[in-house]
């Protein structure tokens, strides 16, 4: 039986530990966005739009046409919010992306929401004072409604993007032969695909490779054989390489020659890889170089 120098096994368990502090810690600071998010949403929710029912301040007509879905939005963020604190992103995600429909009918209100608003507060003086009082609690820290009533489209943004990467994270990691690569984290971001051609350091010939980048690793595949019962359209992994210890280099591929050829230095591994099309070399040396900085 082949075993492992000891050193190198310590290094793949800190190395994986490392990752599993990185993951806890992106994963508490998506909760505690949406956890910030919900607070001010909050405020609209309880402090206007609740109590304007209750007390008839505005007509119910001009109260809709101000807050329109909130109510129902902030509904929804809040199943999202349990999801993520349970640790169920894609779930929550999912959930989140069958109500867009809100958002929708809330963005396409927004602009007369505001202006709704502000004929609201010059001809309305128990509306202004009611306004004014509220906004002066000390939960609002000085934020006034027209300053929260754009927030679920400005969150709309965040979530729909994460939903996305969420969507090529686990993509991906369905085309990952097996279960040992675990792509689908919540702290990835994934950046690009495609084939490249690895030189070898020896006398041996050129192969072609299948590289999965994302924001902090670098995946290295080969297609499984066609005629596998299971696998035929799916990808083994050969190598995983964080690029926290990754130093990109251009060999050539500088001027407007036909490819190029990337040199990725890790701290026991050194990668020649070779392209013939100008465009896509350009593109992995533009993105390792960017993810291998944010990754130092």
């Amino acid at each position: 039986m082949l075993l492992q120098p000891v050193a190198a096994v310590n290094t793949v368990e800190e190395q994986r530990a490392r990752w599993e502090r990185k993951r806890s810690r992106t994963a508490k600071e998506l909760v505690e966005t949406e956890q910030k998010y919900l607070e001010q949403l909050d405020l609209v929710t309880t402090y206007f739009v609740t109590i304007l029912k209750a007390k008839g301040t505005l007509q119910p007509a001009v109260r809709e046409g101000i807050f329109g879905l909130l109510e129902s939005i902030y509904c929804t963020s809040q199943i999202l919010l349990l999801h993520l604190e349970r640790g169920h992103l894609g779930l929550g995600l999912e959930g989140f992306c069958q109500k867009l429909e809100l958002y929708g009918h809330y963005a396409e209100n927004l602009e007369q929401a505001k202006k709704t608003l502000q004929e609201q507060v010059k001809k309305n003086k128990a509306f202004c004072r009611f306004k004014k009082l509220q906004e002066s609690r000390p939960e609002f820290l000085g934020w006034q409604l027209e300053d929260l009533l754009p927030l679920p489209l400005q969150r709309l943004h965040h979530t729909i993007r994460s939903h996305e990467n969420s969507m090529q994270l686990l993509r991906v990691q369905k085309l990952l032969k097996g279960q040992k690569t675990k792509v689908l984290t919540p702290e990835r971001w994934y950046i690009q695909e495609g084939w490249l051609m690895v030189v070898p350091t020896k006398g041996e010939e050129v192969k072609r490779k299948m590289f999965f980048l994302f924001s902090d690793i670098l995946v290295v595949t080969k297609p499984c054989h066609p005629l596998h019962p299971r696998n035929s359209d799916k990808f083994s992994c050969q190598a995983v390489y964080p690029l926290s210890q990754c130093t990109v280099d251009k060999v050539f591929g500088h001027t407007q020659s036909q490819g190029g050829l990337l040199s990725l230095s890790f701290p026991h591994k050194t990668l020649l890889l070779m392209s013939s099309n100008q465009e896509d070399i350009n593109n992995w040396y533009l993105n390792m170089t960017t993810v291998s900085f944010k990754n130092l």
